[in-house]
């Protein structure tokens, strides 16, 4: 054996467990495993998970905050507009840059596969060139999958359907989309048709901004759910941010969740960035926009979380870090009972490793050894302290280390240091 951490919590609840690590994938997982001359790792309780998985993510506009201007009104419209300002002067080397400068944040904080949509209306298709060179540079360290995205609307733009064919070829994965831009109601169902269909006969996943409006008249994941039934695309498509079913009539959606369930779209929110944009138009009461996850999940789809934007056109912060989407989603979505924060822990690993296709991911024997040590000792302690990453291993190689989160004291008649660990409770 190569590696083997001693005394880890999993976060399906087994504690005191050992995993062993050779030739870059797990070996066993057990308690107390009767290995000799590997380097130890001692959890000491602590939480060892699967990493972080983004299953939502803009790495062509990362960190370019504030360029040209910054969004004064901060709406999406707005955002996508300084976009298009942005797009003539923007150069490979720049977006690279970039992307690697983020990807280097991502794995400090055990985030080691991200899907990144990337613009494909410019017809240099520049970014599509600089983020395939940033995939095969970073693919020791962080799987990344691309999402050919028409950001300015497939029949809206004149050249948005045969540039994305264009970046298909290029080596580009999945097929993105965004009906609720087109310029009617019909022409974003058509684009959900021929995008659908495309997919289809390429044999490729889709994955579609959807809906992403206070309008509850904005329906498209119907038809993307029935176009993904029609064509037999079941587990191959998702639904990105669906925000106008945060305003529907409950009746509706009493009927557009089974058929969501039954076609098996998956459905990705953004919490930190729905609740930006949505409801900008509003006075008071003003909605928050995010999708309706707990519903979503009692009704048996998969539903991931991303972190969609970090310090560009549309939102100013961020850094890499999906406990601090999943913390900004679980107070979003009320969801505090225990079941309910755990579900929020899933949402930012296993189910966005489901949605992407991920080979070997997960803690078993067989599996890549990409594992996080977390300074906390379950999944909704990570969350409520965004907790450091103490290691960060990828193909059984550590690639990132941190000491514990301990504050050191000068205060009379007190400790000398506080961490800000669980002290009793549930569990």
């Amino acid at each position: 054996m190569d590696i083997v951490i001693r005394n880890a919590t999993l976060a399906d609840g087994r504690t005191e467990v050992d995993i062993a690590v050779q030739d870059g994938r797990i070996a066993a997982v057990a308690p107390r495993l009767p290995v000799q001359g590997a380097r130890e790792i001692d959890a000491q309780g602590d939480l060892v998970t699967a990493p972080f998985v983004d299953a939502h993510f803009h790495m062509d506009a990362t960190l370019s905050y504030g360029l040209p201007r910054v969004n004064a009104s901060g709406t999406l419209l707005e955002g996508i507009a300084l976009w298009g300002e942005l797009k003539p002067a923007l150069t490979q080397e720049a977006l690279v840059e970039r992307a690697l400068r983020y990807c280097d944040w991502a794995v400090a904080r055990g985030l080691l596969a991200i899907r990144t949509h990337v613009d494909v209306c410019d017809d240099r298709l520049l970014a599509v060139e600089a983020l395939l060179d940033v995939k095969r540079r970073v693919a020791p360290y962080l799987d990344m999958q691309l999402v050919a995205f028409p950001q300015d609307g497939l029949l809206r733009s004149a050249t948005a359907f045969a540039n994305l064919r264009r970046a298909i070829g290029m080596g580009v994965d999945v097929v993105g989309g965004i009906p609720h831009f087109e310029r009617t109601m019909a022409d974003g169902a058509e684009s959900v048709r021929l995008l659908c269909e495309y997919a289809a006969q390429q044999g490729l996943m889709v994955d579609m901004h959807c809906d992403e409006s206070d309008d509850p008249l904005s329906r498209h994941i119907e038809t993307l759910a029935a176009e993904t039934h029609r064509l037999g695309l079941h587990g191959r498509v998702a639904g990105s941010h669906l925000t106008s079913m945060h305003s529907m009539d409950n009746y509706y959606v009493s009927k557009l969740l089974p058929l969501i369930a039954e076609s098996g779209v998956a459905a990705i929110a953004n919490p930190l960035i729905n609740i930006t944009l949505q409801g900008r138009h509003d006075t008071y009461p003003k909605r928050r926009g995010m999708t309706r996850v707990p519903e979503l999940m009692a009704a048996g789809v998969t539903v991931a979380f991303g972190h969609d934007c970090v310090m560009d056109p549309w939102y100013g912060m961020g850094s890499g870090d999906m406990l601090e989407v999943a913390h900004m989603g679980l107070h979003v979505a009320q969801m505090t009972s225990q079941q309910a924060m755990r579900a929020c822990f899933a949402a930012v690993t296993e189910n966005p490793a489901r949605i992407l296709g991920l080979e070997g991911y997960g803690i078993a024997p067989g599996c890549h050894a990409d594992l996080v040590l977390l300074d906390a000792a379950d999944p909704v302690e990570a969350i409520r302290l965004r907790a450091a990453r103490r290691v960060v291993m990828r193909r059984g190689r550590i690639v990132a280390e941190a000491p514990r989160a301990v504050a050191r004291l000068d205060l009379p008649g007190r400790p000398a240091s506080v961490d800000f660990r669980h002290t009793g409770g549930a569990r």
